[in-house]
């Protein structure tokens, strides 16, 4: 039997890099998937590709989320995966002093209150039966200081600890709904792949990357993916509330000897 038989899952920012993986890695284990996304010309058609079910919702937008439990009541996993980083249509600066509130709300509208609005309708559409899995995108971001990107890294820490008290909120009611947190850092998705561009010097510029990487590499979304599936499935089900990282060592200091 597959790891996700029978499970309601729903995706959010599902049509491309990491949440596009997670959609194949929960479809590949036998779950029911609602690939969702606010844009309207990719999601269908990832959501062709991968055998899923599409649906519109801007995760910014309660009466999108209202819309949303109208049809989807139920469900047993959640991935709030949608998120922004805030230079798609803006190059900054992002620095805590010279960053614009404007901007600053912009992140924080998709990724805070975003994430905010899916746990809330996690919540709801899970109590009836009890159980269900929240799996909320954060970064390595949210736990470390990020200069360059002041809202992004702040917008991803309240993503960790919202998590928390969702965690801790669902125990209290008595509830077996489990809400955890992945933490992924240079993760290969197409918002990288722009930065990097296709020149024959590549390989050269991914290694520059990831140089203070210990393991000397980008995760993968595959990667990403994959733990998503152990916390969607009954296999951490005494896991709640927890941070989960995918750094490749960064955040356990330095691969290097004093002497080195």
């Amino acid at each position: 039997m597959s790891k996700l038989d029978g499970m309601l899952c729903v995706v959010t920012g599902g049509a491309r890099g990491i949440g596009k993986a997670v959609c194949a890695a929960f479809v590949a284990e036998g779950a029911r998937v609602v690939l969702t996304d606010s844009d309207a010309d990719t999601g269908p058609a990832a959501a062709a590709e991968l055998g899923c079910e599409w649906h519109w919702l801007d995760v910014a937008s309660e009466a999108d989320w209202e819309a949303f439990v109208a049809t989807f009541p139920a469900i047993d996993v959640l991935v709030n995966n949608a998120g922004i980083t805030g230079f798609e249509d803006s190059p900054g600066p992002h620095d805590p002093e010279h960053a614009s509130l404007a901007e600053w709300h912009r992140v924080h509208a998709v990724n805070t209150d975003g994430c905010f609005l899916g746990c809330r309708y996690a919540l709801r559409a899970m109590k009836a039966k009890g159980t269900g899995s929240i799996i909320n995108m954060s970064s390595r971001s949210g736990l470390v200081g990020i200069p360059g990107a002041a809202a992004y890294a702040a917008s991803k820490a309240a993503i960790r600890n919202h998590t928390k008290s969702v965690a801790l909120y669902a125990a209290q009611q008595g509830w077996r709904i489990r809400c955890n947190s992945v933490h992924p850092a240079a993760v290969l998705t197409p918002m990288w792949e722009a930065l990097l561009g296709d020149g024959p010097d590549l390989e050269d510029r991914k290694a520059a990357m990831v140089k203070n990487t210990p393991l000397k590499r980008f995760g993968t979304v595959e990667e990403v993916a994959a733990l998503c599936v152990y916390l969607a499935a009954p296999d951490s089900a005494y896991m709640t509330g927890s941070e989960l990282t995918l750094d490749g060592g960064l955040l356990a200091g330095s691969a290097f000897s004093p002497g080195d």
